[in-house]
């Protein structure tokens, strides 16, 4: 009981935490991800570059940006164990992966058909996934480099995501449902309403007990994967909801849209924790792996035209923010 009592104080104390914001790039940032050891942090961006940045003493130090890619990076995604190795997919078709120890070149390029909007690891590590802007799903080894299997879905598709067995796949779809597949297969296993327009968002919890959807009716539920049942839902944002993290015990939420802020929740009530307010509306958040720290990126500029917040976009375009500290 004195062990929760402290714990729910510390997130409470959340609310008044300050944000910080660290350069990282020449132009706006698309993406951003923790390692699994929350020692380096990947930020995705216009400039075609992935940065590199490692966390210590509450702060980021930019260690070297990854350049290869000829379009802006859209994804950057770490290996879910091995906190060296680092996947990036961009608008020019390719996926790449890195060594950040080897930081100069890549370890390999993977073409890829269409432009990737959404990319995910399988949890052993073995298997990378893709989404396409034409809908087409991707595999690829992550051993041989290859794609080893790729599926046209006949429905848009959006975030996606293994299950806790990984022996299904989900993907979020323009039709406000969650669709649930054998894996690798993809064949149809069952359909899930999640909301009543676009289901933008999909995340699992850490444990993957629970997952959450976003969607563009501005809800957020959340489901129990075994039952498949909603749980929870709540809506403090006005806008589609764009972006989801789950913080490293699954007991904290952020979201993100086209407000301007970041409203971060417990799970279990949808009860507020803080409000982040934001200077352009956000493009991702990410918890670290093991801290109550959420990092996130931006757009560069305040839709409406306010000169103020515009000229505050513009002096943090191209950064990275934690809040938490």
């Amino acid at each position: 009981r004195k062990q929760w009592y402290q714990r729910r104080v510390r997130e409470k104390e959340l609310g008044r935490s300050r944000v910080k914001e660290f350069s990282a790039h020449s132009s706006k940032a698309h993406c951003v991800a923790w390692n699994c050891t929350g020692k380096y942090i990947a930020t995705g961006s216009l400039d075609k570059t992935s940065s590199i940045q490692s966390f210590k003493e509450e702060r980021l130090s930019r260690e070297f940006s990854l350049k290869g890619h000829e379009d802006a990076v859209e994804q950057v995604g770490w290996h879910p164990s091995d906190p060296n190795i680092l996947s990036t997919v961009s608008a020019d078709k390719t996926l790449r992966l890195w060594d950040i120890r080897t930081p100069q070149k890549t370890v390999a390029c993977i073409s890829t058909k269409g432009e990737v909007i959404n990319m995910t690891w399988r949890g052993d590590g073995s298997t990378i996934a893709i989404g396409n802007k034409d809908d087409m799903v991707s595999f690829v080894d992550y051993k041989t480099h290859k794609v080893i299997s790729e599926k046209q879905a006949d429905f848009e598709v959006n975030e996606i995501a293994w299950s806790a067995d990984e022996r299904h796949f989900y993907m979020s779809s323009g039709n406000g449902s969650v669709h649930i597949c054998e894996y690798p297969s993809l064949e149809p296993v069952f359909q899930l309403p999640a909301h009543t327009a676009h289901c933008i968002c999909l995340k699992f919890t850490p444990d993957r007990r629970y997952f959450a959807t976003g969607g563009a009716d501005a809800l957020i539920n959340i489901f129990d994967s075994n039952e498949l049942a909603c749980v929870n839902s709540y809506s403090r944002l006005e806008w589609p909801v764009r972006t989801l993290s789950f913080n490293h015990d699954g007991r904290l939420l952020a979201s993100g849209s086209e407000d301007l802020v970041i409203d971060i929740a417990y799970v279990a009530t949808g009860e507020k924790v803080a409000t982040i307010p934001c200077n352009a509306f956000p493009f991702c958040v990410a918890w670290h792996p093991s801290d109550n720290l959420l990092a996130f990126v931006t757009d560069d500029k305040k839709h409406g035209g306010d000169s103020k917040h515009s000229r505050e976009s513009e002096k943090s375009s191209g950064c990275v923010k934690l809040f938490g500290l």
